[in-house]
């Protein structure tokens, strides 16, 4: 283990401006799920939220104003990818993400630390930060706490990430508690090389793998400094569901109320419903756009795997209750007839994501009316039309007051 570098103190007590506002809408009165109005600079968003993920300014086969109609509010560009290409120096020039993509509402960019995950053949980590191999040109680029910053702030999203030390969830031993100590020396970092307070929102991430300990140490480390937002990272990796809900209910009681609260790569449906109701307010994944390239679109109950022959002569829309323009124009005969071109994965995308946003819509508005332990019941009776729920997803909304009966 590197020693650790000199920490930078950043004052406990010290009040930060801020350049976002969270307004409490409604609270569920049985669970701890909320809904609010998230005021950021470019856009005022309703959570809970699920935010696309456009991994270098773009959702593929998709443009901003599909993305508009479907009603998306925030989405997510990722920071290693977008520093490699097109590079800060050209985003500086375009004035920032937002113009260069055409987007007028909210962007948040990750950090390039969860590549220490998924590209660790190509990642060495220090203290100093992590040595990455571009995957693009073959050279070698080193990303500190500071550059991360520097990125993100050339790219000018809403809300920006620190640069934290990424675990594989199912990692375990002294690594575990290195990059959680790590990720709070690297946060201190990055909140001394943040020269856009005003315009930006630097969110800490809270580590500590599937350890109560560890988590808790590193929640209450992190809530000492004045952040605007935090996330609850190093999850949704292949651990089991039981490990998974009982890290993030853990988090949402230990961080602050008044801040927006964010589970970093979460996006199946029922682990949002459930992750609503454990008091989480944002979150990402690329599943909806990923799956919808192997020609797999989501409803209710599931998916539909459009590759199947038995869609090769129905008529019916993917969805007959949805109201995007895919489900309005054209039948899963079409779909499956065109599944292997690149227009099949446009039309799922564009129903994938008016899937995910109209979830997150009808969860906001049971919330606000006081019925949210309702809707969570219906919605797991469809997704399990046999009650065969599995224990996980019956304990963990046991313990928000929720009873699932077989």
């Amino acid at each position: 283990m590197s020693a650790p570098m000199s920490e930078i103190e950043v004052p406990a007590t010290m009040k930060m401006s801020h350049a976002l506002s969270l307004q409490i809408l409604g609270e569920c009165s049985t669970t701890k799920a909320r809904t609010c109005k998230l005021k950021l600079p470019h856009h005022t968003v309703d959570t809970p939220v699920f935010m696309p993920v456009g991994t270098q300014g773009t959702m593929k086969g998709m443009t901003t104003e599909q993305l508009e109609e479907l009603d998306c509010q925030l989405i997510l560009g990722n920071t290693y990818h977008l520093g490699m290409r097109p590079g800060p120096d050209l985003l500086d020039k375009a004035g920032g993400l937002h113009k260069f993509m055409n987007w007028n509402r909210g962007l948040l960019t990750d950090s390039g630390g969860y590549q220490m995950v998924s590209l660790l053949d190509l990642a060495e980590i220090t203290e100093e930060g992590v040595k990455f191999k571009s995957p693009y040109s073959g050279e070698q680029m080193l990303l500190t706490p500071e550059r991360s910053v520097e990125i993100q702030n050339s790219i000018g999203a809403d809300i920006i990430m620190q640069l934290d030390d990424v675990v594989h969830s199912l990692t375990t031993g002294p690594r575990v508690e290195e990059a959680m100590h790590r990720s709070i020396r690297w946060l201190d970092r990055c909140i001394a090389a943040h020269k856009k307070t005003k315009e930006q929102n630097l969110f800490a991430i809270v580590q500590g793998g599937l350890d109560e300990n560890l988590r808790t140490q590193c929640a209450n480390e992190m809530t000492k400094r004045d952040m605007p937002g935090f996330a609850i990272g190093g999850l949704s990796g292949g651990e089991e569901k039981n490990s998974f809900w009982r890290m993030v209910t853990l988090s949402t009681d230990l961080l602050p109320k008044e801040k927006p609260r964010y589970l970093m790569g979460v996006g199946y449906a029922v682990d949002l419903v459930v992750c609503c109701a454990l008091g989480v307010d944002m979150y990402d994944c690329v599943f909806p756009t990923r799956t919808a390239r192997f020609g797999s679109a989501l409803v209710s109950s599931g998916q539909l795997h459009l590759k199947q022959k038995q869609y090769a002569k129905d008529f019916e829309p993917i969805d007959k209750d949805c109201t995007c323009s895919t489900c309005k124009q054209y039948t899963r005969a079409y779909l499956y007839s065109v599944v292997n071109d690149s227009v099949s994965c446009t039309l799922i995308s564009v129903h994938n994501i008016a899937f995910q946003m109209k979830l997150m819509r009808n969860i906001r508005e049971s919330i606000l009316e006081d019925r949210f332990p309702e809707f969570i019941k219906n919605f797991m009776l469809q997704a399990y039309p046999k009650k065969e729920y599995p224990d996980w997803l019956v304990d963990s909304l046991a313990s928000v007051n929720v009873q699932l009966i077989r």
